[in-house]
């Protein structure tokens, strides 16, 4: 999911740049945008690109409007109708009029509270007209000039946009902006001398940001090299990667992600050097199940590597799931091995028989029928059971049935694959001349179970005919009570039956 939200951010990002965190009326079409903008969290990463045009989200949301809803002034203040002229112009799509109107504002009242907000608005509606240069100038001028301006944050996140824009037109001051700060923050320094004072720098560059903070300057340029091509991406990408500090290991799973986007030669190469080598636990594993959307036979040979060698479960489990996302021989030969090495944990040969189940190979299934004799753990074997259940086919439905027969074998692996039989469509004729065969009164009750979750009407002609002819009397009552589950009129009839003999 969390994928999700980067990618959409991202398409989102280059069409509206950020706006201040203003308090607007919400007529019904806002309304329905915010509604449609949480549909989407219910989607996946795919749906929810698809979904931004089918639900017209960004149209929506421009109806909003005014975007620039600050309260005006009192009638007397000399910028007012300025401030409403540009305002004016803004909203009505006149973005070259708008830019002109709030930049002379700035410029003949520099000293008015709203000049440095002003200048945000200017640069904004530039931006929109496609004057790239003078809207960074502004946005540049406004962080020296008025560090308090309250639409100052979303200046930064928008100076990252446009600084991504300008790079990808080979803009090398934008590209060598992107490259300082996209870099996690450095050791302090030995005090030094005071020197005069520098312009204020956004608040969201200091600490160690999570690569979720999208306010964050550092994390805003990562996201900006999502729109780059891979050779101007990953030379900086690769110099976040080789930072090795604690706080920077927020934006190195970010930068790590970045990478898994790029489809260039060196994208493997900066994985597998991540997998092996980063500090972190975290982007290790994020490395490691982005090596599974490779699926060379380099990556294959890491991943191994990686599930053999490695100490952290958590990390097992990724190169596991990785491997399993490989749809080749020699990954699910890798599992395979894997899932009967008795030197490994428990659970992670359990995820890896799960995720042989997930495949459905006819190899798969005869290595996990196989495996079943050889395993001596109960949740190894009732992985197995389940695994086969969710694989489906004749040939895995018989030997579910024949394991359910099986008196030795113990009787809760006989009552799982009992159960599994029945719940993934098992032959209910089969089922139904089950019961008189069971000796064991636990199975009898499995199979009650089991008959009630069936549909068919020779389901239900099992539970009538226990409940009415049934010696054992728990076993009866267990038929009456599921006989009382179901809303067939036959069932009633046989409880009124019963009641009044």
């Amino acid at each position: 999911m969390q994928a999700m939200y980067l990618i959409v951010a991202a398409v989102v990002g280059m069409q509206h740049p950020v706006l201040p965190r203003v308090v607007v009326p919400a007529p019904a079409h806002a309304q329905a945008a915010l509604e449609a903008l949480n549909a989407l969290d219910a989607l996946g990463a795919l749906d929810a690109l698809n979904a931004l045009e089918g639900l017209k989200v960004l149209d929506a949301l421009d109806a909003v409007g005014p975007w620039d809803s600050a309260p005006l002034l009192n009638e007397q203040d000399p910028t007012d109708s300025l401030w409403r002229a540009a305002r004016r112009a803004f909203n009505r799509g006149d973005y070259a009029s708008a830019g002109k109107l709030y930049a002379d504002l700035a410029r003949r009242y520099p000293d008015v509270t709203r000049a440095g907000d002003a200048l945000y608005w200017a640069a904004f509606a530039l931006y929109k007209n496609d004057n790239l240069d003078r809207a960074r100038d502004l946005l540049l001028t406004q962080q020296q000039r008025y560090p308090k301006a309250a639409t100052l944050r979303d200046g930064y996140s928008l100076l990252a946009r446009i600084q991504t824009a300008l790079a990808k037109q080979g803009d090398s001051e934008a590209a060598a902006w992107l490259t300082e700060h996209a870099q996690p923050v450095q050791p302090a320094e030995p005090a030094q001398p005071a020197q005069p004072a520098q312009p204020a720098q956004p608040v969201s560059t200091r600490g160690c940001p999570d690569e979720d903070d999208e306010d964050d300057l550092r994390v805003a340029a990562l996201n900006g090299l999502l729109q780059m091509d891979a050779t101007n991406a990953l030379p900086i990408l690769k110099k976040v990667l080789a930072k090795r500090d604690g706080c920077s290991a927020g934006l190195r799973r970010k930068a790590v992600f970045i990478v898994s986007q790029k489809r260039g030669g060196e994208t493997e190469d900066i994985l597998l050097d991540v997998a092996r080598n980063d500090p972190d636990s975290e982007v290790r594993q994020q490395a490691v199940f982005w090596l599974s959307q490779v699926g060379s036979d380099r990556a294959v040979t890491a991943l191994d590597s990686i599930l053999r060698s490695a100490t952290d479960p958590e990390l097992q489990d990724k190169a596991i799931f990785a491997l399993s996302q490989i749809h080749n021989a020699r990954a699910a030969q890798i599992l395979r091995d894997y899932a009967t090495n008795e030197r490994a944990s428990d659970e992670a040969r359990e995820k890896a028989i799960f995720w042989l189940g997930q495949q459905g190979s006819a190899e798969n299934a005869a290595f996990l029928r196989a495996l079943y004799a050889k395993v001596t753990g109960e949740d190894l074997k009732e992985k197995v059971i389940f695994s086969l259940s969710q694989m489906g086919g004749a040939d895995n439905g018989r030997w579910l049935m024949d394991i359910a027969l099986n008196e030795r074998e113990p009787v809760e692996m006989r009552k799982k694959a009992l159960f599994w039989a029945g719940q993934t469509g098992g032959n209910l004729e089969q089922l139904a001349g089950l019961y008189d065969r069971m000796q064991n009164q636990e199975m009898k009750e499995q199979l009650i179970f089991v008959y009630s979750q069936r549909h068919e009407a020779a389901a239900l002609d099992q539970l009538i005919r226990i409940a009415k002819t049934e010696q054992n009397k728990e076993l009866r009552k267990k038929a009456i009570f599921w006989l009382g589950q179901s809303h067939d009129p036959r069932a009633a009839q046989v409880l009124l039956e019963i009641i009044n003999p």
